[in-house]
């Protein structure tokens, strides 16, 4: 019983930038247009960081900020779904498949609803599932605190991986016997 348990994972991402004037918001990369976008070392893309972290936990593989630091000159303006890609990549080499991703955003401003198809098209494509198998949506938080007044956008994300067939699992019970 145990061991069936543990060719499914579930993970938790989430990821919070403030606005800034000048540039461009990402989301889910896709270009949306507003008059701020988000501040980060990266282009910002808050919504592909909280699913890459999501992914990342549920392999027990560390964040993003472990295996894209902020600190390292490569990663500026880094494209976030290429570096989705790359964790899909990490999961793929663990033998790991990806099995569906569940992502909320929060935000008073823009409207995510217009984007979400296209979003959703490109999470898919970068995590090597079917589109059926992302799911992506937007909510506020009644004016309450930062996010509230429009101050930036967070996004809450959760993953579920599985074993790719015919991958040994590594419970590191066998060790302790």
């Amino acid at each position: 019983m145990l061991s069936n348990m543990l060719n499914h994972r579930t993970g938790i991402g989430f990821d919070a930038h403030r606005f800034e004037v000048g540039r461009r918001l990402v989301l889910g990369g896709v270009d949306i247009p507003h008059e701020a976008g988000l501040l980060g070392h990266s282009d910002a893309d808050v919504l592909c960081h909280a699913i890459s972290d999501a992914l990342l936990g549920a392999v027990a593989d560390g964040d993003i900020g472990q295996h894209f630091p902020d600190s390292d000159a490569q990663w500026k303006d880094a494209d976030s779904i290429e570096l989705l890609r790359q964790v899909r990549a990490r999961l793929s080499d663990g033998g790991w498949l990806v099995g569906n991703v569940d992502a909320t955003v929060i935000a008073e401003a823009p409207r995510i609803a217009p984007h979400v198809a296209a979003m959703r098209r490109n999470l898919a494509t970068a995590m090597g599932v079917d589109v059926s198998c992302v799911s992506v949506k937007g909510t506020t938080v009644e004016k309450m605190g930062a996010l509230g007044r429009a101050e930036g956008v967070a996004v809450m994300a959760t993953a579920t991986v599985c074993r790719a067939a015919g991958e040994e699992q590594e419970t590191g019970a066998d060790e302790a016997l």
